[in-house]
């Protein structure tokens, strides 16, 4: 990993960040890339937010007046005992070009769900290139059943007006336009002050309010870290562990379709493909040293446990579909956003799961209804009824209790 310090462009409204090493791109068969990289983190509101109604947890909100009904001085709190808010999406397609491409050529495309996003630490998973056509799309002319997306670079202005600071690219699209178009996607990040990870071997750092973040990204094909090969997945999870407080896994697991929601024990198959094992995948990585798992994949909402007081997300379903390209026929259209609160020692300090969907347009819109944080109460329920996470009405989230 190059130690080389830089500075990274500054975006207005943005605070600038620190990057602690430069992406190097190597094209061959697979993009191998070893990233380190540190962010100043952005200022968040917490949770808070009008509808749906505010969270009822604070993390940090323990009376410090020793009991005399005064306020005691109160020390600056260390990287130890400080708590960071995150906040994840599931799957993000802006459009696809040249022809369906959101109205408006995607301005105000998240402007509905900018306020939930709202996190020191905001991430999404990207399901296509952002690139030109580079004369490479894995469908050929023809291909039928074969699906490959693209946005053009400039619409990762509109991620970063949205709030996201960090795109995971380790998903079944990410490579839809070769090697040139993963690069090209990174290049559009980059321009826009945003965080990528996901290729083989890359770690990214982020710097939050004086904690370290490491985020890794897997999957199951070949231009990111594997899903599938559990053992090398340790490895990378372990070196994350060195490299910051806590860690972060994105993972792109599990078959697709309506019908896929439960979570069950073993190996997933879709279309003839290994699409790993996500209940021996998620909890060796916690097991390694992870302190989060955000899942997609599945098209779906899936549930949420806790293991080892860490928590899994199955699956946060479809975000965004711009262009109407990701199906929003019934649960296909449910998502949401889920924040998350950690100390620094991986500890949980508190959650909330706000509920979306995607609109006749396939913009991601709050929910009133409430559809998915219903849905996953009942697949909590049903699949982890000891470990299930906990989400009140308001998708407030807390750990089961303790046996």
């Amino acid at each position: 990993m190059s130690t080389h310090a830089d500075q990274a462009p500054n975006r207005p409204g943005r605070p600038r960040r620190r990057l602690l090493g430069r992406p190097a791109l190597v094209l061959a068969a697979v993009v191998v890339l070893l990233v380190g990289l540190g962010v100043v983190g952005v200022a968040a509101a917490g949770f808070l937010r009008d509808e749906p109604p505010a969270p009822t947890w604070q993390a940090g909100s323990a009376d410090s007046t020793g009991g005399t009904g005064q306020s005691a001085p109160t020390p600056s709190p260390t990287p130890a005992d400080r708590a960071i808010s995150m906040s994840a999406t599931g799957d993000i397609v802006l459009g696809n070009a040249p022809n369906r491409l959101p109205a408006n050529d995607g301005e105000g495309f998240f402007d509905s769900v900018r306020d939930a996003l709202a996190a020191d630490l905001v991430m999404g998973n990207l399901e296509e290139p952002l690139t030109e056509d580079t004369g490479t799309g894995k469908c050929g002319a023809d291909s039928t059943r074969c699906f490959q997306f693209r946005a053009p670079p400039s619409y990762a202005k509109h991620l970063a007006d949205a709030g996201f600071d960090l795109l995971n690219q380790a998903n079944n699209h990410g490579y839809d336009f070769g090697a040139a178009g993963y690069r090209n996607t990174q290049q559009a990040l980059e321009r826009h002050d945003l965080l990528h990870t996901g290729a083989v071997d890359q770690i990214t750092v982020t710097e939050v309010e004086g904690v370290k973040v490491a985020v890794a990204g897997f999957s199951s094909y070949a231009w990111n870290n594997s899903l599938v090969d559990i053992a090398a997945a340790e490895k990378v999870i372990e070196k994350a562990t060195t490299m910051a407080d806590l860690v972060v896994v994105q993972v792109h697991m599990g078959a697709e379709g309506s019908e896929m929601t439960r979570v069950k024990p073993g190996t997933e198959l879709f279309l003839g493909e290994n699409r790993g094992d996500p209940v021996k995948f998620s909890k060796a990585m916690i097991d390694a040293g992870a302190d989060l798992i955000v899942g997609h994949g599945p098209h779906v909402l899936r549930g949420m446990e806790f293991y080892q007081g860490r928590l899994i997300a199955y699956s946060l379903g479809n975000f965004a579909g711009g262009g109407n390209m990701l199906s929003n026929n019934g649960r296909l259209g449910w998502g949401g956003v889920l924040k998350v609160e950690l100390n620094a020692d991986g500890s949980w300090a508190g959650g909330q799961f706000l509920s979306t969907y995607m609109n006749g347009a396939g913009k991601p819109t709050m929910d009133r209804d409430l559809r998915g944080l219903k849905l996953i109460q009942q697949l909590n329920r049903s699949d982890f009824p000891q470990t299930g996470a906990k989400l009140d009405a308001k998708g407030v989230i807390s750990p089961p209790p303790a046996d």
